[in-house]
């Protein structure tokens, strides 16, 4: 036992005992083309198992943000990994790409192994959902950097793409339309303002807010976790020609849907034609936010855009809807500045 190590703030056995929690939940996320298992120096992936001929690898990162403070605050962690997870491999989806893999950084001032293994398992679900392998990870025990009980996360995922089915928006034309699919709340961007919000307005997470939910506290609702949107997408991108893939995160509408545009062009979203979620009128409402400027913050209740063919629009929303996924068309592209027009629901 290392006596110092641990009188320094490491415990080495906690460490030990996390990689024998997580084991069950790292093994459930294998897929085909997995190699190795947890314990290795690095995570390993078999490509030529794919059978892709001209494979493109689109690699994509991301954490979690301050949604963290939520989850301390309720002392719950089995859903943050699942934020950490979708918000990867949905940017990866974004260009066409099926993850294949994904590993997880986990950082926390004292090693809790109960913590860990609900963070990790909260990632293996995650990579259920997408179908990639948890290939590997670290948890790093760094005494001093956190409160305790405290952490962060992160996450990497790689994935393969066909080159000739590469989505990168150089297809997208004046004229197609924009199918927006729903999400499942707040997602994992804006939570420092949420988190102002809640502070000025003194509200309770504690709390049941009718309006938002009969049965679950504000902070529960604020903790529900990203959707994932791969296999449902994954299925309208082989069986249609989708021109471009937006991810609505950081920066809502304005700054994700014209990632995937050209020069000139710009979205015109008619509002009203989806279900605004009440989590966002309760923001708008008990923050005073502008309601146009909730559009340029928030994903308002969809989570990811594809825009296409007008003739490929309703094959596109029956397939999702079989994926268990609400969509409908929301706007189109066009000529000139990005509008938002209408009433909403």
């Amino acid at each position: 036992m290392a006596q110092h190590y641990e009188a320094a703030g490491v415990n080495l056995e906690a460490g030990y005992e996390v990689v024998s929690r997580i084991k069950s939940h790292v093994r459930s996320t294998q897929r085909s083309g997995s190699m190795g298992s947890i314990g290795s120096f690095g995570g390993m992936f078999d490509l030529s198992s794919l059978g892709v001929k001209e494979p493109i690898l689109v690699s994509g990162t991301d954490g979690v943000g301050t949604k963290l403070k939520i989850a301390f605050a309720m002392d719950k962690h089995d859903t943050i990994g699942i934020d950490a997870v979708a918000m990867c491999v949905n940017d990866v989806l974004a260009q066409g790409a099926e993850p294949l893999i994904f590993l997880d950084y986990i950082a926390t001032g004292h090693n809790i192994p109960a913590q860990i293994e609900a963070i990790v398992s909260g990632v293996a679900e995650g990579c259920r959902q997408a179908g990639c392998a948890l290939v590997g990870g670290e948890t790093a025990e760094m005494p001093g950097m956190y409160e305790n009980g405290e952490y962060d996360i992160a996450g990497y995922t790689t994935g393969v793409v066909e080159k000739a089915k590469l989505i990168d928006g150089t297809k997208v034309k004046v004229g197609d339309v924009l199918v927006g699919i729903s999400s499942s709340g707040v997602h994992s961007n804006g939570y420092s303002l949420v988190r102002k919000i809640v502070n000025d307005a003194k509200l309770d997470l504690q709390t049941i807010y009718p309006e938002l939910d009969a049965n679950k506290r504000l902070g529960e609702v604020l903790l529900t976790p990203t959707k994932i949107y791969v296999k449902a997408v994954l299925d309208v991108i082989r069986q249609l020609d989708v021109h471009g893939v937006a991810h609505i995160t950081g920066g809502g509408f304005d700054e994700n849907i014209p990632r995937i545009f050209q020069p000139g062009m710009g979205f015109w979203i008619q509002e009203g034609s989806w279900d605004i979620l009440p989590v966002f009128r309760f923001l708008e409402a008990k923050g005073q936010i502008p309601h146009r400027e909730m559009f340029n913050i928030f994903n308002m209740g969809i989570g990811m855009v594809l825009a296409m063919d007008a003739k490929d629009a309703d094959e596109a929303i029956l397939i999702l809807d079989k994926w268990g996924e609400k969509a409908q068309i929301i706007g189109h592209v066009q000529a000139g500045d990005n509008q938002i027009v209408g009433k909403g629901k």
